[in-house]
Formats: structure tokens, sequence, C-alpha cells
């Protein structure tokens, strides 16, 4: 079981978060332009890679608010969370800035 620290209402239990898939997916800047391949790609293919991967997660039982996690997909450790808008934290330095409470 997860602890994961919201950046709004500290420590919980990870049954009170929803996952909300890859973070840092921008939204197409012209949707009318895009062919059908183009808004499959858009809507479906996400990047799948082994180690540190950048999640939007949502704290739907506690303050209902989005931010961001960056959580190694092998070990599960949680490397950073941050609000969104914010970009990905580096992986070689969120080891001193990791909130409390953000780990397994």
């Amino acid at each position: 079981m997860l602890l994961i620290s919201c950046p709004n209402c500290g420590p919980r239990d990870e049954t009170e978060f929803h996952y909300g898939g890859q973070a840092h997916v921008a939204y197409p800047e012209n949707p009318d332009a895009l062919t059908d391949r183009q808004w499959a790609e858009y809507l479906f293919y996400r990047d799948n890679t082994k180690g540190a991967f950048a999640e939007r997660w949502v704290h739907s039982t506690g303050c209902r608010q989005w931010f961001n996690m960056l959580r190694d997909t092998v070990s599960y450790d949680i490397q950073a969370i941050y609000k969104m808008g914010e970009p990905r934290p580096d992986v070689n330095t969120t080891a001193a800035t990791t909130p409390e409470g953000a780990t397994k």
C-alpha cells in the first residue's frame, strides 16, 4: 500500500486517490486540423517506460485537487510530487526534495 503525500492535505492512504494517466500530455493546439490517426495517437498512445514516469493523480476523497507524481514503475517508489503546471523535476535531484511521507 502506498502512502501518497497530497500537496494540499499531506500524507494519505493510496485508496483516497485515483490515477489520471500520463502527466504533461499537451492538448493539441488546433484540434480541428488533426486527422483521425493524429486524434487516435493523442487519445490512446502513451509512453510505457520502465523506471521514472510522470503521472497525474487526483485526491478524490479529500481536497479533490489534481497533482503530478514522479513514480518508479518498477519499484513503486515515489520520487517527487508536484503541483499541476509545474515542470517535471529532475530525477537525480528529487531525493532531497521528496515530500515527507511520499514513499512506499
